[in-house]
């Protein structure tokens, strides 16, 4: 009977004041059932935060040893750290050299040394403080990284000091390398995603057999070529301590000092004494060009959905380099280009509100690709529009993309110069969230420049573009002859001189053709 009585009047309630008013609470927040999440509870001590002292915990510290080592870091809480090596030297230092020597020496990363016997006891190493390593190069950097426990930071500044000063370079290993080439060769090749070859041949286009122009990827011819002895010969030009930067970001600078010392300042390369007066200086000549590639990209997918045969372009203009100041315009403009596949879905953060959003994919459904590139470089730098559609629209999307390039020196809307703006300084800041991204930032730009620019001083440049920056860099940017890379079905490709004449003219349209037969 109480039972009934309390279902009763507990039905009561519900009737008169709603389920949210007869919730059960548990014991430890019975005392408020009523208060707002958006409220403050009543009674609470107000809460006392920590203060910072200004930025100087935060801010980049940057020495330069005796030996000319420049050591960088940026305090970050948390009980990790991640620690690296950049090297001044990638693919675009190899003129004297078979191409491919970056890319040998991206996978002998991290392999035998002259403290640890194989890659296997590195990586015990480093599990004994949560860490792990990678190496990667690119056209003009090497990096070494390691992310680690930071009570581990001795261990690992001597381990990555190791590995890049006392490399074995055993023939075992060596012959693994070659495998281990052409086996990404191959894939290469046979991947669905065209991106990482296009921009291969982009890059060979605009800049024809000179620095950043070289290949990334190491060539079949080469892979035979590259020893032991060949690789010394490298690394004694290009691997000194003058272009290196040793980075730290979650780590105390006094401490990383210490470690670089101890392991960095005294320490004789396995190649013996550096020779950096036999370093290739050579900048950036920017050509123009087209680079083609008949292929069959009928059978690139299969299964239950394959992708359909498409042919994929790339056409691409000189910019400048990320030392100049319209490097930011430029970074602007790239943003609102912007683009994407055609299966993308979401809101206004996804892009959707891009140029090549509405002006391409929006109204050409035969599309299936519009993507904005920006590579930029201590000497020059590339803006390229990646495109894809069937074989026998060919034509007509190189048209499309030259279009678009001519509307780059259009008025630009305040709405969609603000959103651009937005959305770049938003991209930057949500990706220096992350503890490696801080360390390759912090890297990278103080191997470049000596120095840091903070990400509250690169939003106050971004804010500072205006409407005639973005015509200004683009109209300079026009001038130049383009660049062009083709990939699949290409009978019914335009010439390199109609691409030409369609970014001279005012509305960028290919010259028409005329046949007697079709």
């Amino acid at each position: 009977m109480a039972v009934h009585m309390s279902r009763f009047g507990c039905w009561c309630r519900i009737q008169r004041f709603g389920i949210a008013a007869c919730r059960q609470y548990s014991s430890s927040g019975g005392g408020y059932p009523n208060v707002s999440l958006s409220t403050p509870l009543p009674g609470i001590p107000k809460p006392i935060f920590a203060s910072v002292d200004g930025h100087e915990k935060y801010e980049t510290k940057i020495t330069t040893l005796e030996n000319g080592l420049r050591v960088a870091s940026q305090n970050k809480f948390g009980q990790f750290c991640t620690v690296g090596i950049l090297v001044n030297s990638g693919s675009r230092h190899e003129t004297k050299y078979p191409s491919g020597i970056a890319h040998f020496l991206e996978k002998l990363a991290f392999s035998s040394t002259s403290q640890y016997g194989s890659k296997d006891e590195i990586l015990l190493s480093l599990e004994k403080h949560g860490g792990i390593c990678d190496c990667q190069t690119s056209r003009d950097t090497t990096m070494y990284a390691v992310s680690a426990e930071v009570k581990g930071l001795d261990t690992v500044v001597s381990l990555l000091a190791d590995a890049v000063l006392q490399p074995r370079l055993l023939d075992e290993e060596l012959e693994m390398t070659r495998m281990t080439v052409r086996f990404e060769l191959e894939d290469l090749n046979m991947r669905p995603d065209p991106e990482p070859l296009l921009t291969e041949m982009i890059h060979a286009a605009a800049y024809w057999g000179n620095t950043v122009g070289l290949p990334r990827f190491c060539p079949v011819e080469s892979v035979e070529k590259i020893d032991r002895k060949l690789l010394h010969s490298y690394l004694r030009s290009y691997y000194c301590p003058e272009r290196m930067v040793l980075a730290g970001v979650g780590v105390e600078h006094e401490r990383l000092l210490e470690c670089a010392r101890k392991h960095l300042l005294n320490v004789k390369p396995v190649w013996g004494m550096s020779t950096p007066g036999q370093v290739d200086c050579s900048m950036a000549q920017y050509t123009g060009g087209i680079v083609k590639m008949e292929k069959d990209m009928s059978d690139v997918s299969l299964g239950p959905t394959p992708i359909p045969e498409l042919t994929h372009i790339m056409i691409g203009l000189e910019t400048c380099s990320f030392l100049e100041d319209d490097f930011i315009p430029f970074a602007v403009l790239n943003m609102m280009m912007g683009g994407g596949g055609s299966f993308s879905a979401g809101g206004p953060g996804k892009g959707m509100f891009t140029r090549l959003y509405l002006n391409v994919l929006n109204r050409h459904h035969w599309m299936y690709n519009a993507t904005s590139y920006h590579h930029s470089y201590e000497d020059s730098g590339l803006l390229c529009i990646h495109a894809s559609a069937d074989p026998r629209q060919v034509r007509e999307m190189v048209e499309i993309i030259t279009r678009e390039f001519i509307q780059m020196a259009s008025t630009t809307g305040e709405v969609e110069l603000e959103r651009a703006k937005t959305q770049l300084k938003s991209m930057l800041m949500m990706n220096l969230e992350s503890r490696p991204v801080i360390f390759e930032d912090v890297g990278r730009q103080v191997l470049a420049t000596g120095k840091r620019k903070l990400p509250h001083e690169l939003c106050q440049l971004i804010s500072n573009v205006t409407a005639s920056d973005i015509k200004r860099v683009t109209t300079k940017m026009l001038r130049r002859k383009p660049s062009v890379a083709a990939l699949g079905d290409l009978t019914e490709f335009p010439s390199h001189e109609h691409i030409q004449a369609a970014l001279s003219s005012k509305d960028g349209r290919l010259p028409r053709m005329y046949r007697l037969f079709r």
